[in-house]
């Protein structure tokens, strides 16, 4: 598709259709749209890297800088082109093409609302966040958890912050799939048992056998809490790949560039980045494939 054609599209206006029904112009409407199909016909104008990087590839996403929007009952900022934000330039990062930081009111939420073939990974930061959806599950998900969804072939669901008296933040996170039409499937675990200090550690693979949850995706996320000045270097697992660092908390200087609170960078074209923290810093690896 041309550029000039892509832009003209707005494709991402009704986009928001899918997340907060409380927009929607119907029921039925709602539910033809298909995730997969909306969001796959929106790529072609990945990141920019940066020509003064000679030995990787990179692109940052300065905080300031992301999709903004606040409906009252959810404020929201957007890494990559979303709903009403719409930048042809901030489309995804590989295969990583939602990263949304959401913060809902008290008592509010996402009414029930469809996706399909989406791998859709949710990590509160603070608060409690009621989870339904089609095929039965009924849950509470609050910092220190991580949620998954392959949403597959097809499922509903809906999210609301269960307190009446404080917001919830959380972290929500769209992969486009490794395999369409798979079937659709939930869990989530406490990372009570995995955590470590000053280290990263693994939440989520592709491997049902391994640390954290898995995916239908060739992708590794990895947490990091630090409360000393530390320097690490992250191997990535698939030459494929691609790692995108996001900054929870505090500062990094990642391949000597410093990041600060909620700022991204995307690497590629790479087998290791180098991170150097400081006592503070809270941080999201998300490790996938750059070939959607």
């Amino acid at each position: 598709m041309k550029r000039k054609e892509f832009l003209k599209k707005g494709l991402l206006g009704s986009l928001v259709t899918s997340l907060a029904p409380s927009l929607m112009a119907s029921k039925e409407e709602a539910e033809s749209i298909s995730t997969y199909d909306q969001l796959i016909n929106q790529v072609g104008f990945n990141h920019l890297p940066n020509k003064e990087e000679k030995s990787m590839n990179t692109v940052i996403h300065k905080a300031n800088t992301r999709g903004h929007a606040n409906h009252g009952w959810l404020d929201t900022h957007h890494t990559f082109s979303f709903a009403n934000y719409h930048n042809p330039e901030r489309m995804h990062f590989g295969v990583l093409r939602v990263l949304n930081d959401d913060r809902v009111a008290a008592g509010r939420g996402f009414g029930t609302h469809p996706h399909d073939n989406m791998e859709i990974i949710s990590i509160p930061l603070s608060g409690d966040l009621e989870h339904q959806d089609s095929m039965g599950n009924k849950a509470v998900i609050k910092e220190g958890d991580v949620q998954v969804m392959s949403a597959g072939t097809g499922i509903q669901h809906s999210e609301y912050n269960r307190n009446p008296d404080q917001e919830v933040k959380f972290l929500q996170i769209w992969l486009f799939p490794k395999q369409k039409n798979v079937e659709p499937r939930y869990d989530q675990i406490s990372l009570s048992e995995i955590k470590q200090a000053n280290e990263f550690y693994q939440i989520l693979s592709p491997h049902a056998d391994d640390q954290g949850v898995w995916i239908n995706q060739n992708a590794w996320f990895h947490l990091g809490e630090f409360n000393e000045p530390k320097e690490l270097n992250y191997e990535l697992k698939s030459k494929d790949n691609g790692l995108y660092v996001f900054v929870l908390e505090g500062d990094v200087i990642v391949e000597d560039h410093s990041l600060e609170l909620r700022d991204g960078i995307g690497l590629w074209d790479t087998d290791h980045v180098n991170l150097k923290t400081t006592s503070g810093s809270r941080l999201l690896l998300m490790e996938v494939p750059m070939n959607i």
